[in-house]
């Protein structure tokens, strides 16, 4: 017996650090869908970040954020406890609109803002209230977002996606937005 609790205890303190970290620090999720095409594709496997949200750190515009759904989409349909993912284009206070096709974030249009392709509706002008973030998928066309519902609360993020681990041919960090001061290396566009 003695011999078998030596044997459990290691195995039952890992599986306790585990879920530890996937509860507090890192969690893998799956894309279920093609709302943020051509950053993610269907069925790629990523790490979501937790840290951050939970220490309620400030996450930069362009950040790939994963969150519960907000009042909106819960009062149709969605589980509380579902997962979305989308990218953050602004923050608190921020002045945000879509006219043209394209996005308008405290008057000037963002440069690099990931979209796939010019969009197809507007946003009439909105300032992103305290607490609360606008986020959209990169496939802008066909993304439930925050055109369509409204700012995210930040009491329903659960942390930024960092890497994507699976399909190995696209192992690596999930690419964040520049600021609006930083030069788009050619590299990384498209």
């Amino acid at each position: 017996m003695q011999g078998l609790r030596r044997q459990l205890l290691p195995l039952l303190a890992w599986v306790a650090v585990a879920l530890l970290l996937r509860w507090a620090v890192l969690e893998p999720r799956w894309i279920p869908s093609g709302s943020m095409l051509p950053t993610l594709q269907l069925q790629d496997r990523v790490l979501v970040e937790k840290v951050r949200t939970r220490l309620h750190r400030p996450l930069p515009v362009g950040t790939v954020v994963v969150f519960h759904p907000p009042q909106a989409l819960q009062a149709v349909g969605y589980a509380p406890d579902a997962a979305l993912i989308k990218r953050v284009v602004a923050r608190a206070g921020d002045q945000v609109e879509v006219r043209q096709g394209q996005l308008w974030r405290n008057g000037s249009v963002v440069a690099q803002d990931w979209a796939a392709e010019a969009m197809t509706y507007s946003l009439p002008p909105l300032t992103v209230p305290p607490g609360h973030l606008l986020v959209l998928g990169d496939n802008r066309n066909a993304s439930l977002d925050s055109h369509l519902w409204g700012p995210l609360p930040e009491g329903q993020l659960i942390g930024a996606a960092v890497w994507r681990y699976w399909p190995l041919q696209r192992f690596g960090a999930i690419r964040f937005s520049p600021t609006p001061d930083e030069p788009v290396p050619p590299r990384e566009l498209g």
